[in-house]
């Protein structure tokens, strides 16, 4: 814990309706969020969490979220800003599979891809209600042909990840959390990362969008399971009460400024 270093590294930004981002709650226009990863640097490995959007992808299947993002702002080019190359991620960790959290996955070549058991299932065979937000499977592009038997063999010149999966809350490395926060999707997870110097860091992921969906106590739109999303909006707060734990909101417009990014860190 001493040694660890959170990096946030910034993916560039996308824009939906607010009537979206705010579930019930009257509010319209159009309201432009940041997207972004999380690097813990820790003694036993280096993990990322979320790996933002391929802006090509996007503008290709759901070009009415407005992608911004230059070249700086891949993963490649955030990892750059640090020293750092792609192939020395030893761990790529998904809160889940929509798009705008998996796209840099592919870059990771040398790491285990870490999610929830559910969230896998999903990926393999998602509904036809899910086929965009799951869409990006660059980073594994047989996985549903394994999946639905159509091959026994990965072509060995395809890159396709280790993956491992999880349920339920884990400690994955000393001070390194994953808080199941299901809903938005059926396997989602939130990080908490303790640090030596400052309080713990609670990544709310898509659980929790901004501190006006906490404030009001407010879910946004295209959830899985709405009452499940309410219940783990709910469970954020309590967290953060019972860890001391200070909240990072996955797209928030006005926190965003606040957050330091790489190659700033917290430690």
């Amino acid at each position: 814990m001493s040694d660890t270093k959170v990096y946030l590294l910034d993916c560039g930004t996308m824009a939906l309706d607010q009537s979206y981002m705010f579930l019930d709650a009257g509010l319209t226009g159009r309201r432009r969020f940041p997207v972004y990863g999380v690097l813990v640097d820790h003694p036993e490995g280096k993990f990322l969490f979320d790996t933002g959007f391929d802006a090509g992808h996007i503008r290709r299947l759901a070009a009415f979220t407005e992608p911004q993002q230059s070249a700086a702002q891949t993963i490649p080019g955030q990892l750059h800003l640090l020293g750092i190359r792609a192939r020395e991620i030893t761990h790529v960790i998904n809160s889940h599979y929509h798009v705008d959290h998996c796209g840099g996955n592919k870059y990771c070549t040398h790491a285990t891809t870490v999610c929830h058991r559910c969230e896998l299932d999903v990926l393999k065979a998602p509904g036809p209600k899910e086929e965009i937000a799951y869409s990006d499977i660059s980073f594994a592009p047989r996985l549903r042909e394994v999946a639905q038997g159509a091959t026994s063999e990965v072509a060995p010149d395809i890159y396709t990840p280790r993956f491992e999966t999880l349920s339920g809350d884990q400690e994955i490395a000393k001070g390194v959390f994953l808080f199941e926060t299901v809903g938005h999707t059926p396997g989602h997870y939130s990080l908490m990362v303790r640090l030596a110097q400052r309080r713990p860091m609670l990544f709310t992921a898509d659980a929790c969008y901004s501190q006006k969906n906490l404030d009001m106590m407010c879910i946004q739109a295209g959830n899985y399971n709405p009452t499940q999303a309410l219940q783990s909006l709910q469970r954020l707060q309590a967290l953060a009460q019972e860890h001391d734990a200070e909240l990072f909101f996955s797209h928030d417009p006005e926190s965003w400024p606040s957050y330091q990014r790489g190659p700033a860190y917290y430690s």
